[in-house]
């Protein structure tokens, strides 16, 4: 299929699902792509995991009761975030312990709940790997609304959210409110998480909220920068990837996580300044030479 082939199906009104799930898709690559900087600054990639299978309880009450995926899921993991930032400010257990206490409970508790649906196979699969083109009329709201919220909310707290995320302690030391700005950090990451959740799945999730932030990391130094590249990359891989699974039949959330892949290893490879080519095209330094004239 060519690119002017799948333009006309964005157009055709029978294919209505399919401009639903690229809208959808991209504005999650947005809101993933600012929250992840935070992420991968922080190094809290295994966080954003564990958030990411946290929200599956929520998604499981709310399709068993009927409700809306996307409110259930968003209140499993704000709850759940609340819940590691407060037990993580406990100095004798680490953090990680934490998240994997609460992640493993949070999962097998979604894993039981769903099982009392009809249909539990086919339901299980479609929270673990997505459903794109399947998305309701009133989940794109929810989508963009909640977008908007994480949005505003990062811009108006940008300078703390840094601060934590580079260094807790300093933070801690220079005044700030470490455990306020952790609560609010661990939302916002798990909002990001839940609007996705229907573009990649539950499983593969963490790719759409670290790997564009990690490929513009390689890019640029700068966090301002790398707030606008990674929402661009993520957006960019969401339609290439939804290209690609539309044109050959493929799963729709796997599809964009292999784009964002390729694109982490493209830039990998070929950053400017700091990628493979560069480093190996790079002359070595002349060892400095003492008086005497042996090498130091």
């Amino acid at each position: 299929m060519t690119p002017a082939d799948f333009l006309a199906d964005l157009l055709n009104p029978d294919l209505s699902f399919l401009p639903k799930a690229l809208l959808v898709a991209v504005l999650s690559a947005l809101v993933c792509g600012v929250v992840g900087t935070y992420v991968v600054l922080r190094g809290m990639a295994f966080i954003g995991d564990a958030v990411a299978h946290a929200v599956f309880p929520g998604l499981a009450v709310a399709f068993v009761l009927g409700g809306n995926l996307v409110l259930g899921g968003a209140v499993a993991g704000v709850l759940t975030a609340v819940l590691v930032a407060l037990l993580s400010q406990d100095r004798r257990l680490r953090e990680d312990s934490v998240i994997g206490v609460l992640f493993v409970a949070a999962f097998a508790l979604g894993v039981v709940v769903i099982s009392r649906a009809p249909g539990y196979a086919g339901s299980l699969q479609q929270f673990l790997f997505g459903s794109l083109t399947g998305v309701p009329d009133e989940d794109v709201a929810v989508v963009a609304v909640t977008g908007v919220v994480v949005l505003v909310a990062v811009a108006l707290a940008h300078r703390h959210l840094v601060a934590v995320s580079l260094d807790r302690e300093f933070a801690r030391a220079a005044g700030v409110r470490v455990l306020a700005w952790d609560v609010l950090l661990y939302v916002l990451v798990a909002l990001a998480v839940v609007i996705s959740v229907q573009t990649v799945g539950n499983v593969l999730v963490l790719a759409l909220l670290v790997t564009p932030a990690a490929t513009a990391r390689l890019l640029t130094d700068r966090i301002g920068v790398m707030m606008a590249l990674g929402p661009a990359i993520g957006a960019g891989s969401a339609l290439v990837g939804l290209y690609v699974s539309w044109s050959w039949d493929l799963p729709t959330g796997g599809t964009v996580v292999l784009v964002l892949t390729a694109a982490f290893v493209l830039a990998w490879v070929a950053a400017p300044r700091r990628g493979l080519l560069a480093r190996t095209a790079r002359p070595a330094r002349t060892p400095a030479r003492t008086p005497a004239g042996a090498t130091a």
